[in-house]
């Protein structure tokens, strides 16, 4: 019976000493076996704030698109680090990015997984109930002239009549995309807690001068419950383009002589201008011309709209060089891309304009998605020359 009890002991004992008490990030399984057991050792409040935690350095802590690029960015920032560490960590994320979380304060962001576990259960406060989301943007601030410096893009989740929807103690991830001509020009994050979230406050400083067209830009704001993502889309914002960000001047010493490496200095008169020798051999060629496509951009634009009324997608996305599309992930997302359309029905397609390296072209078209749902659409389609092909660059709808 001793030896028994002793068996029994040793082996408790052994299980104990398994158990890390670091993030293990070598891979995925290690990264989430860690976790699990320096959570077992917390009591049930600290459970919550570590994963809490977690789930703020995953959203906001890293730069990654994709729960798989997420999690393995998350794993390099906390590899080694233990539940003190982490939390220490997720504190200053939350103060950086102007989140209402301290690690100290009570649990405040439903149930977190960092793991993707998204089913709804039965007191899940991310599960939020509403049939859209609305966007409320307003100027603000002052550059002196009485022009704003900012806007506040405030989302909210509606009901079926438009009705704001009641909710509190939610960890709702809110993003922000900012566009201009199709282009992306920048993503921001919070978390939307409950109904009265303060949204975003977009200054203009933060928004590069040179890739804003027409000093106008497009938003986009999502908002990811348990069950749905919701987005909706504002086009044609103005912005104060004298409050835009523009880059500094670089400062030139004027003193200062740009030597070609390969001149040769004479020993007798080191002060005297540098030569630089000629190669007697040495032709001088001019650049090549950029190939010209034989093609219209018209047809590459048909080709995308066919592609994606098909729902051959890959096809699509291969006439795109467009940035702001992302991913062939996020591009085909049956929720939030191309992989939600059912059938495209194209009115009028028409050149805008053609140059040797760009082309625009305007589409007047209907869509339908898989929900059985049309909408009108006029786009303007932005093309490059792409050694040859014309490759869709941007896509601005228009009101």
């Amino acid at each position: 019976m001793k030896k028994f009890s002793f068996l029994l002991v040793l082996s408790l004992l052994l299980f104990t000493a398994c158990k890390k008490d670091h993030v293990d990030a070598t891979n995925t399984k290690t990264l989430q076996s860690s976790i699990n057991d320096m959570t077992s050792s917390l009591s049930t409040i600290k459970q919550i704030k570590f994963n809490e935690a977690l789930y703020i350095l995953k959203t906001f802590g890293v730069e990654a698109e994709g729960d798989v690029e997420e999690l393995k960015a998350l794993g390099k920032l906390i590899d080694g680090k233990k539940v003190p560490e982490i939390l220490a960590l997720a504190d200053e994320v939350a103060q950086k990015n102007g989140i209402e979380w301290a690690s100290t304060s009570p649990p405040s962001l439903g149930e977190m997984n960092i793991f993707g576990d998204d089913k709804a259960k039965e007191t899940d406060a991310n599960d939020v109930k509403a049939s859209s989301l609305s966007i409320i943007t307003r100027p603000t601030g002052d550059d002196g002239s009485g022009a704003p410096t900012a806007i506040q893009i405030v989302p909210r989740l509606v009901d079926g009549s438009g009705n704001p929807v009641s909710f509190t103690g939610a960890g709702l991830e809110a993003t922000l995309e900012v566009f201009s001509n199709g282009v992306k020009l920048s993503t921001a994050k919070n978390l939307m807690q409950d109904n009265n979230f303060k949204g975003f406050n977009l200054k203009f400083s933060s928004i590069p001068a040179a890739k804003v067209v027409d000093n106008k830009i497009d938003i986009t704001v999502s908002v990811k419950t348990t069950a749905k993502t919701f987005k909706m889309s504002k086009i044609g914002l103005d912005v104060n383009a004298s409050a835009l960000k523009v880059p500094a001047v670089p400062k030139t010493d004027s003193t200062s002589v740009t030597q070609d490496p390969n001149a040769v200095i004479d020993p007798n008169n080191p002060t005297a201008t540098p030569t630089t020798p000629t190669d007697p051999n040495a032709t001088t060629t001019t650049p090549a011309a950029p190939k010209q496509p034989a093609a219209d951009p018209k047809s590459t634009v048909s080709k995308f709209l066919n592609s994606v009324s098909s729902q051959n997608l890959k096809a699509a996305y291969e006439t795109s060089s467009n940035p702001s599309w992302g991913s062939y992930e996020s591009f085909s997302n049956p929720t939030s891309g191309f992989g939600s359309v059912k059938n495209v029905s194209v009115k009028n397609i028409t050149t805008n304009g053609t140059t040797a390296n760009g082309a625009s072209v305007n589409v007047t078209y209907d869509v339908t998605d898989k929900n059985g749902k049309t909408t009108s659409l006029k786009v303007t389609f932005g093309l490059k020359n792409v050694n040859g092909d014309w490759k869709i660059s941007s896509y601005k709808i228009n009101p």
